[in-house]
């Protein structure tokens, strides 16, 4: 008599070696589907069913086993005390946020300057000159830190960040012209097989993650922190349009090429909209607060 309870527990849980295998082979056999365009093959449903099968499964396990790991892993950045302040200290882990952000911004702005400058492309030129108007933005904020400070002047950060409103707004700019590119130039970016997902999963993650975070630190009432997420949102709308074009790309085969420019057109113009709101909310909203913060101070001083 078969021993069903047995071998459900074997299926769900099997040995490590047998996960392994079965990732390894899922992932190729995936690949292989997606880079031959067997799609509608049978072989593509057996893959299917293996790929979801061996997902389950390795979900499964990393959700009793990762714990775990994170828990000893957590003590020990805890107990070391760069790990410990940045965790705790809010003001260091934006500044330490910040420096990482610029460091990849001007790898970016190197990066699409010389593959513009080499191909004579002006779609990588726009690129650059959008990362460098963000690396621009957070090199401000950097500097501020480095001089000021987060929560010492709450006139001077007020002003730093209706800097970096005014600044924000330059992005529609590059903006504009990348989504005419998009448009009428068949530009954009293209992920092969399953890469795609993989992209589609982390632009979301940033978006959502940028979103919350934005909610989260208003409660410190710092400009240069609301200013920092509002940057970071700005990149992550930006990113969900370029991920819109490479669905289009992978996708959107029969799709006619005036639909295309419809969808494209549309989503560019709610990312441009949602810049500039962002950007005029943060220049008037520092005007406002320095005049309070200005009165007050004459209030008190003639006092």
């Amino acid at each position: 008599m078969i021993d069903w309870k047995k071998l459900c527990k074997t299926a769900l849980f099997p040995p490590l070696w047998m996960m392994i295998i079965l990732t390894i082979g899922s992932a190729a056999a995936l690949v292989l589907v997606f880079v031959k365009g067997l799609d509608t093959h049978p072989i593509a449903y057996v893959t299917y069913v293996l790929a979801f099968y061996t997902l389950t499964v390795d979900c499964i396990f990393c959700s009793m086993i990762v714990p775990k790991y994170y828990r000893a892993v957590k003590q020990k950045v805890y107990a070391n005390k760069y790990g410990n302040r940045y965790f705790t200290d809010v003001k260091f882990k934006t500044h330490v946020s910040l420096y990482m952000s610029l460091t990849v911004n001007l790898l970016y702005v190197a990066t699409n300057l010389v593959s513009g400058i080499l191909y004579h492309s002006l779609w990588f030129g726009i690129l650059a000159g959008y990362y460098a108007i963000l690396a621009v933005m957070r090199f401000l904020l950097v500097r501020f830190v480095n001089r000021i400070g987060i929560g010492k002047n709450q006139i001077l950060e007020y002003r730093r960040s209706r800097l970096c409103g005014m600044i924000l707004m330059m992005i529609n700019l590059t903006l504009s012209g990348a989504v005419l590119m998009m448009m009428y130039q068949n530009r954009g970016y293209e992920y092969q097989g399953i890469l795609i997902y993989v992209m589609a999963m982390y632009t979301f993650y940033v978006t959502t993650s940028a979103i919350v975070k934005i909610i989260k630190y208003r409660k410190y009432c710092s400009p240069v922190m609301s200013t920092t997420k509002i940057i970071s949102l700005s990149a992550a709308l930006v990113s969900m349009l370029s991920l819109e074009t490479a669905m289009l790309t992978e996708f959107g085969k029969d799709m006619s090429a005036a639909t295309k420019r419809i969808m494209i057109a549309a989503t560019g113009a709610g990312v441009s909209v949602i810049v500039v709101a962002m950007s005029v909310y943060t220049i008037v909203r520092a005007c406002i607060e320095i005049r309070k913060l200005k009165n007050t101070d004459f209030k008190e001083d003639r006092k």
